[in-house]
């Protein structure tokens, strides 16, 4: 068991943010579902929490109701190996009602932020040591909503 994760506060979509997760992400399992009694503050039997695994990383979603709302100042990263790999995480997190943001963010349809980032993309922006090509790469990583990573290198490439 990981000693920090994420636990996420949803109004009342916790499952279906679990089942979109699980859809997404291939390296991912079902965890408990813990319902509602009599107690409440929920209805009785809906679901209270949703823990699942995405990656390895075990994630808690809570039906805590409409007080508290996602927003930028927290996302979670997806790191990407290939240009395949971020168009596919690109597509899926931002269906169905999802937003583009720029530099490789995104919210999905719940309004949680996502950034699909490229180790290979910060490497060619930060290690090359030479400050005008760097300026030139995050220039154009600026313009982006989805990083392209060919594009990116051709611009810092000059």
């Amino acid at each position: 068991m990981q000693k920090i994760h994420p636990f996420l506060w949803f109004s009342d979509q916790a499952e279906q943010a679990m089942e979109f997760c699980l859809s997404v992400f291939k390296n991912s399992k079902r965890g408990q579902l813990v319902r509602y009694g009599e107690g409440g503050p929920g209805p009785k039997g809906s679901v209270m929490v949703a823990n699942f695994e995405i990656e390895g990383m075990e994630v808690t979603a809570l039906n805590g109701g409409p007080l508290f709302k996602f927003n930028e100042s927290v996302s979670l990263v997806v790191r990407c190996d290939s240009q395949a790999e971020i168009d596919y995480y690109w597509e899926r997190l931002s269906a169905d009602g999802g937003a583009p943001g720029h530099c490789g963010w995104l919210k999905d349809k719940f309004g949680l932020s996502w950034q699909v980032v490229s180790p290979q993309i910060i490497e060619m922006i930060t290690a090359s040591g030479d400050p005008v090509r760097s300026q030139r790469g995050m220039a154009a990583m600026m313009k982006m909503h989805k990083l392209d990573i060919a594009a990116i290198k051709a611009a810092c490439d000059g």
